[in-house]
């Protein structure tokens, strides 16, 4: 049935829906059917006798919801306030004005959409507003000011709603050549030349030959800049040219510097703008000329990025001088980090300074990081630093929580797999709940398998980054011991591995088809499921399967420490960035101490991903066994080493220290 059914715009059918608590109604009972009624009405095939039996049901807006979007442009102004006002004020009724208002600017019907027009961030719907307030005849003094704040807004592409707009201002005169030109400058700075292009139309011919002239130049750099006229927006432009430029070429870019430097008289700041991109994008894969460039970049143009690559390119070296001297270039802020705390204290001690390196050590193993658990390790402790917090929230605290309308219908969608609705009435509760209630809600969204709003949802505050058994969530654990143990991998790690991959959602799926919870590949599934005889395996939708998504994706992990000769931490980045840029990285540093080499990996990504999962691993440890294997060990693959325990030092013994 593709109609709109008259049973959904029956007020009276809904006058319940979302209201009563969850206890009051069967939900169990009721899941499959709430999830076929949505899915079956998303494919056009509504079912009006089905839907009546769910109308007291919590998500029956959104089965609603599913099928007025289906008939989005036949949907009558009548039919969309009704639903507007009977879900008023829950997220369902943002979610459908969201794809009802640009079906009624596709076909013009303007008084409708300013009738129900509420601020956005949504450029397309401002920019349908604006036409729709054109067309009534509302083109006023405020209207010219709305359209030209947003040509001024970005240098970026906007949508193609905001076209009229601006042939409309141009018709009353409201872009003036300066408006044009700061959108040109605003564009150049985007490294968006069709944009330039665009926004050049209507200026004079001169000024438009000029215009393209720059977009060609920020397009790939060319000689007809040498001919610019000397003024700040010629060298605004070559900059942006040039920065450009650097990222996919910097020896071309560090040859023609020069000559535009000269025949422009771009300023110091301007020339140092080209070179921190031309050290950036050299340094980005420790090419031969990396030193040279970063120091060739004032220090006045450094910000945190190229600080931390002038430190990891002298690491790279094993110049353990140098790496001081840039990890002392720091700010204070960067440079009490963990990271660098620890890195600073690695450098000293590399260089016979191990008194000096000692409280600097002592400084960054307060701290449950990867780098504060090696810089326990470096010191010899016995313990690793971790203030867990369990609050002890009262039953009636916590049942109130559960019975917040919005987070019933929240745990609904997300057991039927609508993640995104779910996320949207999440959002909707947390708006309106204050910390505690935030923490409670996410203790609501673990006991119901939810795992992720812990991680999206605390963190805020200190106190919420000591909330380790709401923020590291264990489950499967049988399987995971059972696999490891017959794998030989520390489970501890595979927990971690699946906290990092999916946060323990077993449907997780990754735009580069990685499912599951230790997001296996379909090929490598299949492939590994071969290699170790596991009969049951049914394709694909196995890796769906959490028992044999975390017994392929065990046996996978042992598979490539067999492969890296035992190593967790090469392993660990085979895993994340694949075989070759693990293999490049190996050839370009042999015989690295590990914790450099880890810092050294250019990947980003793959840099943090290793040192999560190690940092990781150490807190399921604590979880799994009350203590934990050092970290430097477990990166080598020694797991019988002492154990340490995870303590919570006293407000004395942070000021001993």
């Amino acid at each position: 049935m593709n109609r709109l059914s008259p049973l959904l715009l029956s007020a009276a059918a809904v006058a319940l829906a979302g209201s009563l608590p969850a206890a009051a109604q069967n939900l169990d009972a009721q899941r499959a059917q709430i999830k076929a009624a949505i899915d079956n009405a998303e494919r056009g095939q509504f079912d009006a006798g089905q839907a009546r039996t769910l109308s007291q049901h919590p998500l029956y807006g959104w089965l609603e919801y599913a099928n007025l979007r289906r008939n989005i442009d036949s949907v009558t102004s009548a039919q969309a306030q009704d639903f507007l006002k009977r879900y008023d004020g829950q997220a369902v009724a943002g979610s459908f004005r969201s794809v009802w208002l640009p079906a009624v600017a596709r076909r013009q019907d303007w008084p409708t959409l300013l009738a129900n027009w509420a601020p956005t961030d949504n450029v397309g719907l401002r920019c349908a507003r604006l036409n729709a307030l054109q067309a009534t005849g509302k083109a006023d003094a405020q209207w010219v000011n709305d359209a030209q704040a947003l040509w001024k807004s970005t240098g970026k592409s906007l949508p193609d709603a905001c076209d009229p707009v601006f042939a409309v201002l141009d018709a009353k005169g409201g872009l003036s050549a300066e408006l044009r030109w700061a959108r040109i400058d605003a564009a150049a700075d985007e490294q968006q030349p069709a944009v330039m292009r665009s926004a050049a139309r209507g200026l004079p011919a001169a000024d438009l030959a000029l215009a393209n002239t720059y977009a060609a130049f920020v397009d790939k750099p060319n000689a007809s800049a040498l001919n610019w006229p000397r003024n700040e927006r010629s060298r605004r432009i070559a900059t942006d040219g040039l920065a450009k430029l650097a990222k996919a070429d910097p020896d071309a870019t560090e040859q023609q510097l020069p000559q535009y430097a000269n025949a422009l008289q771009l300023s110091p700041a301007q020339q140092a703008q080209v070179r921190y991109q031309i050290a950036l994008w050299t340094v980005a894969s420790y090419g031969p000329e990396s030193a040279r460039r970063l120091n060739a970049v004032p220090d006045s143009a450094y910000d945190e990025r190229l600080h931390e690559w002038r430190a990891r390119e002298a690491l790279s070296r094993g110049d353990w001088p140098a790496a001081l001297t840039a990890i002392r270039k720091m700010g204070p802020t960067q440079r009490n980090d963990s990271r660098w705390r620890y890195f600073e204290a690695r450098m000293l001690d590399k260089t016979g300074k191990r008194a000096e390196a000692q409280p600097l050590f002592r400084e960054a193993a307060r701290s449950a990081t990867f780098h504060g658990f090696l810089a326990a390790d470096q010191l010899g402790l016995n313990s690793y630093t971790l203030c867990p917090l369990e609050p002890n929230d009262s039953a009636q605290a916590q049942a109130a929580i559960a019975r917040d309308p919005a987070i019933v219908r929240a745990m609904e969608l997300f057991k039927i797999e609508r993640n995104g609705w779910a996320v949207a009435e999440w959002n909707d509760a947390l708006s309106r709940f204050d910390t505690t209630q935030r923490r409670i809600a996410v203790e609501v969204a673990r006991d119901n398998g939810w795992f992720d709003r812990a991680v999206f949802s605390l963190g805020k505050t200190p106190d919420e980054q000591r909330l380790y058994s709401l923020r590291f969530p264990l489950h499967h654990d049988a399987a995971i011991r059972r696999e490891s143990a017959k794998h030989a991998i520390d489970p501890a790690w595979v927990a971690a591995e699946i906290r990092a991959e999916s946060i323990f959602n077993p449907k997780a799926r990754s735009p580069a088809n990685a499912m599951g919870l230790m997001q296996v590949l379909p090929a490598t599934g299949a492939s590994v499921a071969k290699s170790i005889g596991l009969v049951n395996y049914g394709g694909a939708a196995s890796l769906y399967d959490p028992d044999t998504n975390i017994a392929l994706g065990t046996a996978y992990l042992r598979q490539l420490m067999n492969k890296y000769d035992g190593l967790p931490y090469v392993t660990i980045a085979a895993y994340n960035a694949g075989p070759t840029p693990t293999a490049r990285w190996q050839s370009q540093r042999p015989g690295f101490d590990p914790d450099i080499w880890i810092e050294t990996i250019s990947y980003k990504e793959t840099r943090e991903y290793v040192a999560r999962i190690l940092a990781f691993s150490v807190i399921y440890d604590w979880r799994l066994n009350g203590n934990a294997l050092p970290v430097t060990d477990r990166m080598n693959g020694r797991l019988q080493a002492k154990r340490k325990q995870l303590t919570c030092p006293t407000n004395a013994e942070k000021a001993a220290d």
